[in-house]
């Protein structure tokens, strides 16, 4: 091909591109190919071995036990979705693969894949025409223990490390606090509060084998004689009362907006007068498709609740007034996806 055929062939190839086209539909189809590759090269320890200095398909190829092939076609793959940076020969990772993906670095997050790519989780959109017609998944995650959330505690704390960070700071540091950490988890959003605050005393709530993980972070954290445990489903048991605060982290979206009205009506009971209930969520805007994480969180309710949702703020605002609670505050949890809403007993 010469010059003039080339530079044909590549203006036909630029108005293919201007009109309608396929690209976005093969993207999609083929996104489970990208979610395969970035784990492959976490359980590889890919991203740690480049940042080790092992740059070159040689040195990776040997340092995972792999040919060079393989290396050569995952690098190249992973290049190509922005995972990597490639120069000649050699790779190296990008600013945020560097801080989140590298097994070295303190923000690590590399072992959310144990829960978000399980089969638990995949495993529910296999048949997402026939969740769609009946309206309910074919497993339920609220409705029973699911080992699945012992997954989710073990591994993904270091997710929600700065959102709990940035949460924690909207309570305060200086006063004694009794604090109520609902649907704990791992227990990063009541252990970053107790860390800020040393006169902090958390109540963590969640079934007795997710508390174990809880209780054991709260532990390495250095709080664990402020952590008290408190197992069980939060729609049943008591909570108590007179809590200054009450942390409702990435829970609403499991239930319907009256399941959500009545729970949150528990929770007013169960705060002293001034107490504040401080809910982290995905919260897409009006329009429901934008922004693009909080919008298709939703998606994951369809696929895994019977009656879940991605709220909007506005509809949690009207779901925290129907509760009786006023003086809402919302903060954006920068740099994460996730929003804070903050609503005081009146």
């Amino acid at each position: 091909m010469n010059t003039e055929q080339l530079k044909s062939a590549t203006n036909q190839g630029e108005a293919i591109r201007s009109g309608p086209s396929p690209e976005k539909f093969f993207e999609t189809i083929t996104a489970y190919q990208r979610t395969a590759a970035l784990k492959a090269a976490i359980d590889l320890d890919l991203f740690t071995a480049i940042g080790e200095g092992q740059k070159t398909v040689p040195l990776l190829a040997k340092r995972i036990d792999s040919t060079e092939r393989s290396v050569r076609i995952l690098c190249d793959a992973l290049a190509a979705i922005g995972f990597l940076t490639k120069a000649g020969d050699r790779y190296g990772l990008t600013a945020d693969t560097a801080v989140f993906l590298d097994k070295k670095s303190p923000a690590y997050v590399g072992s959310a894949t144990v829960f978000m790519a399980s089969l638990a989780v995949t495993g529910a959109f296999t048949d997402l025409a026939t969740v769609a017609r009946s309206g309910r998944p074919q497993q339920l995650f609220t409705e029973v223990e699911h080992t699945a959330w012992v997954d989710f505690a073990s591994s993904m704390a270091p997710l929600s490390y700065l959102a709990a960070q940035e949460t924690a700071k909207l309570l305060g540091k200086g006063s004694p606090m009794k604090v109520l950490d609902i649907a704990a988890g791992h227990g990063m959003y009541g252990i970053a509060v107790a860390q800020q605050n040393p006169k902090a005393k958390v109540v963590a709530l969640d079934w007795p084998t997710v508390l174990a993980v809880a209780q054991e972070n709260a532990r390495r954290a250095g709080i664990a004689d402020r952590y008290i445990l408190l197992p069980g489903d939060a729609l049943e048991i008591g909570f108590g009362s007179g809590f200054d605060a009450v942390l409702v982290p990435n829970l609403l979206h499991h239930w319907d907006r009256p399941t959500n009205e009545r729970f949150l009506q528990k929770v007013y009971n169960a705060l002293g007068a001034g107490g504040r209930v401080v809910i982290v969520e995905f919260t897409p805007n009006e329009d429901h498709v934008s922004p693009t994480i909080p919008a298709l969180f939703a998606l994951n309710m369809l696929a895994l609740t019977a009656g879940g949702d991605a709220y909007s703020v506005k509809e949690h605002l009207t779901m925290l007034s129907a509760a009786g609670f006023s003086h809402c505050e919302i903060q954006a949890l920068l740099p994460t996806p996730l929003t804070a809403i903050v609503a005081i007993k009146s």
